[in-house]
């Protein structure tokens, strides 16, 4: 068989007996060489669990695996020829094996716990979760959502303002001038190991090559000495005498005070001999002035190089003592985060790393788990391997140092390493990946392979089976002399006569805003003429330009050639650096001018008109009396209420009432019912239900995608999903949820169809993995490089970087490494965006003109068209360049074809109504079982409401004052009683404390409010009486000891019994289904019911069954409900 030189490659690359590492170009098919070889070790008898591939992401997880189960699957269902041949194409020689072939997919499917393609954090949650015990941590650990971890370190850093560590946090907010704590704080913990162990003073000082004892004072001291102060008042009339620098400068060094120079006097000498950039001054003395001073210009010139050294020691002393209190602060912060996870059983992306690294290579019980693990894994594959961070790389080379000690379970088995990567495609540096590792680590595998004589296979993949020659010409000559790459961009088309083309547009230059601007015009509306805001209608003009005109070659599967089709919306991606002001332009001109567009790439659930809807009536369902929430609610699409409806409600209302109550006597059936059912769910139901309630059952979902369109799913999807979150890592209720949900802004990825039908505007780092037949990429103009993060290495050890004009030089060596390093990131994120093109790349760009050609896309992509022959044409910004090879057809209108909505017919069973179920009986409340609850002839005449809201009263004064001290007590009832429809006025207020602090005082009774008795206990049980199965109930007190169980029910009567056979039979009942339930729970124990009479602090023990005979006279008489 005769094969092009592309697919001998992949085959080379794919076969399963040789250790292979592959640099494969942007577009080249690595992911199916990664299937190719998962498949042929499958047919060469290898067991899919002893595969593990290992990826950078869920989604390209779940594309690798997907493609290899429908691979698998059509393997099971073809015929004989058809099979062979599909076997022969991957590269599988000698005899075949067609019946393993039709049985991979179903040993794939049943294999326990399925083929492990995952990624690397996946795989290292397994590990630790099948040997918790040898890496320290619990067997039920949860891995910590960006939301918890932002709430923990929120929880952490007020503990320690609190307590003893508050000078802690006091030193380090003197230096911190950031608008995000927490991102510092974020910072902290991703350096965490580097606060492990204290550090001191002097420890600090000699990071910086500073003496131990310099301060300030040693400083003005050693500046200000005996020849510097006879000198100053010697050069200075002699200044006077020159031009007004000179003057200026004179009156600078008089006004030192120097007899007593202080820290005022420090940097008035440093101002009048450096810049602000902290460079000695030009000219300074001038030429002339130096001719009057004869040899005190010398003198004065030794001076500003002695000012200079003070300036470097002085910014080097700042920097030190800001790195002292980070290290202060952060030793103590880190110990607690750590301390609070491990209390939650968390841990986090990097622990996941972390502990598994550790567990493989320096525990004493090493060898023991790479032993069990080594039995299991016989091939390693790994994916994406240029964005494998240090750390993820030691746990992968502790598995395979395994394979390649000729030891273990792999002394006679057959093994092999597969890595693939592109060192020209790491950008996720902000993650922790370096691309010098890729090189790093070929080296040291080909060594170590090299050594056990099974050499590894160095294979590069150049063609690409995307782009165009003309994109890749682009590519190649656009970036060849460009640092960061770690090699020359090689690449050769597959599809060699494929047309392609290369638009440059003109750069439109920023121009300053007009001012003063109208007064009513918003302060962040940008003007028509800002230049964002021009190319932004620009390109939206070319693409609406593109889909009425244009045609671009796609490939026929039948003809196997690239044919001509009209351009769709789903044709085209626009890629940005960031989500600027730019981003945001792009989508809502497209929006705005009936472009289908698929929206931001990453939504920010908070701000989802949906989600905002949701919780809105979430907040009201969790506070009644939240007005503002509810208003919200019923304006929103779920209630659908105008504007006047909802004025008409909140006008009419009494001064002081609640928009609840106005809307509970409104005409309002519909949403009364809703809301209604809601409140009643709000207390039972978790979070997650609740909101699926109110999707579902009230027709939610339907209403916000009707008014909001069905960009409105994503919002309402992610909502419930941190639902489930929330659920995972705390006891759900709904005020947790809503506080859990305020935290933190959560920003999440939308995802792309994978055959879209509408633009897609997305971050170039969104982009990874994608590919359009066009490309734009409007975002080309310069950037500023800011070295990123405060905290930085110098030689091992982490240091608090300041503001760049307070930079010493001893550090600015090494924030100029950050930014060459960001600055060649910048051209490896270049690299992935232009080869995401197949056969149309567009490249505009607007702002600042770069000085430097390499801090502009633009001007690196000019210079490269400038060695390709281009051609001029018009665009909506002027004349701009093309570089085209082969034929294209002149633009002509074509029909627009709007999506069809193919009509299904439903099946029977939805037009029939759904089955008549008979409701389960409700279940027995033990406060309404019948029966007075009156002592007989007593309190005649009395309000039985008022009663029961007294009782109301005191039972929540009964149930929150013994958690306070006791001097408290009068301002926490207040508080207590100071709202709600059982507020109580300050004269009632002083008749229901004195009541509840003669209970809460009694000395009889204080076992009962202490912190052994427990308060308002829910109890659920099963019982069968008056046609009932359960009990719900909620228990005033609850005593619990090894021998018994007391059950106390507090009652506000006027009169109370003097024996315990008058208590009223409702009362007896109550008590009677509480020993019930209680009997079902702890079958045990003896079980006793009394009766607190709150009017005289008396307990009332009840005799052993007469609560009991009480309960059982429910079947002769029903209880009310």
């Amino acid at each position: 068989m005769i094969r092009d030189d592309a697919t001998a490659q992949q085959i080379k690359a794919a076969s399963p007996t040789r250790n292979t590492w592959l640099s494969a170009n942007a577009g080249s098919g690595k992911t199916r060489v990664l299937t190719d070889r998962v498949a042929r070790l499958l047919l060469s008898n290898v067991e899919p669990q002893n595969i593990l591939c290992l990826t950078y992401t869920k989604a390209a997880a779940s594309e690798m695996q997907n493609r290899l189960f429908q691979r698998l699957g059509e393997w099971a269902m073809l015929d004989d020829e058809t099979l062979i041949g599909a076997l022969r194409d991957l590269g599988v020689g000698g005899e075949l094996n067609l019946l393993r072939a039709r049985q991979l997919f179903a040993r794939a499917i049943e294999t326990p716990g399925g083929l492990k393609i995952q990624t690397i954090h996946a795989f290292c949650a397994s590990i630790l979760r099948r040997f918790p015990m040898e890496a320290g941590v619990a067997h039920d650990f949860q891995e910590m959502d960006d939301r918890s971890g932002h709430l923990l370190r929120d929880e952490v850093l007020e503990q320690m303002a609190e307590d003893s560590d508050r000078p802690l946090v006091e030193d380090l907010v003197r230096y911190f001038t950031g608008a995000d704590i927490d991102s510092f704080l974020q910072s902290i913990i991703g350096r965490r190991h580097d606060f492990q162990m204290a550090v001191s003073r002097n420890d600090v000082w000699d990071w910086l090559e500073l003496d131990t004892d310099v301060t300030v004072h040693t400083l003005i001291q050693d500046l200000f000495t005996p020849d510097v102060k006879a000198l100053i008042p010697q050069v200075v009339p002699i200044l006077r005498q020159h031009s007004k620098t000179m003057i200026d400068w004179a009156d600078r060094l008089a006004s030192l005070d120097l007899d007593a120079p202080g820290r005022t006097d420090l940097d008035q000498i440093i101002n009048a001999f450096l810049t602000k950039g902290n460079t000695i001054r030009a000219n300074h003395p001038t030429g002339k002035a130096a001719s009057d001073l004869g040899a005190l210009a010398e003198g004065l010139m030794h001076l500003g190089n002695r000012v200079f050294d003070t300036k470097q020691t002085l910014l080097k002393l700042d920097v030190a003592q800001r790195t002292l209190a980070l290290h202060q602060f952060a030793h103590q912060f880190v110990h607690r985060f750590e301390a609070a996870k491990a209390a939650r059983g968390w841990l986090d992306f990097d622990d996941l790393i972390h502990r598994t690294s550790l567990l493989l290579n320096d525990s004493d019980l090493a060898q023991w788990v790479l032993y069990r693990l080594d039995g299991g894994i016989d091939h390693i594959l790994v994916d994406e391997s240029q964005d494998t961070s240090p750390e993820q790389w030691r746990v992968i080379r502790s598995i395979a140092r395994e394979f390649m000690s000729g030891e273990g379970a792999h002394g006679d088995k057959e093994w092999s390493i597969f890595v693939v990567g592109d060192p020209k495609q790491s950008i996720y540096s902000f993650q922790g990946a370096d691309p010098a590792e890729f090189q790093n680590m070929r080296a040291w595998f080909g060594d170590k392979l090299e050594a056990v004589l099974n050499p590894l296979q160095d294979l590069p993949l150049r063609h690409s089976f995307r782009s165009s020659p003309a994109i890749l010409d682009t590519v190649d000559v656009a970036l060849k002399d460009v640092a960061g790459l770690g090699e020359t961009p090689d690449h050769a088309a597959f599809h060699a006569a494929m047309p392609g083309r290369v638009d440059l547009w003109p750069f439109l230059e920023k121009e300053e805003e007009p001012k003063p601007k109208p007064w009513n015009d918003p302060v962040d509306l940008p003007a028509p003429t800002n230049h964002d805001v021009l190319l932004a209608q620009s390109i939206r003009e070319e693409i609406a330009r593109m889909i009425e005109f244009e045609r671009v070659p796609k490939f026929d599967k039948d003809t196997k050639t690239h044919v001509f089709k009209p351009v769709t919306p789903g044709d085209i991606i626009v890629l940005v650096q960031r989500r600027s002001p730019l981003f945001h332009h792009l989508i809502r001109e497209c929006k705005s001018h009936g472009i289908p567009v698929a929206g931001a790439d990453r939504l920010k659930i908070a701000g989802e008109l949906a989600v905002k809807d949701l919780t809105a009536l979430l907040s009201f369902l969790a506070t009644p009396e939240d007005d503002l929430s509810l208003a919200a609610a019923l304006r929103s699409p779920l209630f659908g209420w105008t504007e006047n409806e909802l004025f008409h409600l909140a006008h009419g209302r009494d001064k002081n009432a609640y928009l609840w109550n106005a809307l509970s006597h409104a005409d309002a059936p519909n949403t009364l019912e809703v809301l209604s059912d809601l409140r009643a769910q709000a207390d039972f139901l978790r979070p997650y239900d609740l909101i699926d309630r109110i999707l579902t059952r009230h027709d939610g979902r339907r209403r916000l995608t009707g008014r909001l369109g069905t960009e409105a799913e994503d919002g309402i999807d992610a909502l419930l999903s941190q639902a489930l979150a929330y659920e995972r890592m705390d006891v759900p209720s709904l005020t947790g949820f809503l506080t859990w949900l305020a935290a933190e802004d959560v920003e999440i990825k939308r995802q792309m169809d994978t055959n879209p039908t509408e633009v897609r505007v997305m971050t170039v780092h969104g982009s990874k993995g994608l590919e359009a037949p066009v490309v734009i990429l409007p975002d080309t103009g310069k950037r500023d490089l800011r070295g990123r993060g405060d905290l930085v290495s110098l030689n091992g050890n982490t240091v608090w970087k300041p503001r760049s004009e307070d930079m010493p030089e001893v550090l600015s060596g090494m924030v100029d490494a950050l930014k060459d390093r960001e600055r060649e990131e910048r051209m490896r994120l270049l690299y992935v965006a232009m080869t995401r093109a197949e056969s149309w790349l567009t490249v505009a760009g607007a702002g600042e003109v770069a000085k430097e050609a390499a801090d502009s896309w633009h001007q690196i992509v000019a210079a490269g068209l400038d060695n390709l022959p281009t051609k001029t044409f018009e665009t909506p910004l002027g004349h701009a360049r093309r570089y085209q090879e082969q034929d294209w057809p002149e633009p002509s209108r074509h029909e627009v074809a709007a999506p069809q909505l193919v009509a299904r017919d439903l099946p029977d069973w939805a037009e029939l109504p759904a089955p008549h179920l008979s409701r389960a009986p409700k279940p027995l409340v033990p406060s309404d079982l019948g029966g007075g609850k009156v002592v007989s002839g007593a309190e005649a005449g009395q309000d039985s409401d008022i009663a029961k809201r007294r009782g109301r009263q005191i039972h929540r004064l009964l149930e929150f004052l013994p958690s306070y001290p006791h001097q408290d007590w009068p301002h926490h009832a207040g508080a207590l009683l100071a709202f709600g429809e059982d507020a109580a006025p300050p004269d009632e207020l002083s008749d229901l404390l004195a009541e509840a602090q003669a209970v809460l005082t009694a000395e009889h009774l204080g076992y009962l409010f202490d912190g052994n008795a427990l308060a308002e206990v829910a109890v659920s049980a099963p019982v069968d009486i008056a046609g009932r199965r359960r009990i719900h109930g909620v228990i005033d007190r609850l005593v619990i000891t090894p021998e018994r169980v007391l059950a106390v029910d507090f009652k506000s009567n006027l009169t109370v019994p003097d024996r315990v056979e008058d208590i009223p039979e409702g009362i007896l009942r109550q008590l009677g289904a509480y020993e019930t339930a209680l009997s079902a729970i702890y079958p045990d124990r003896e079980i006793v019911s009394a009766v607190l009479w709150t009017r005289q602090a008396q307990l009332m023990e009840l005799p052993k069954d007469i609560a009991l005979r009480a309960f059982g006279r429910l079947d002769a008489e029903p209880a009310a409900t």
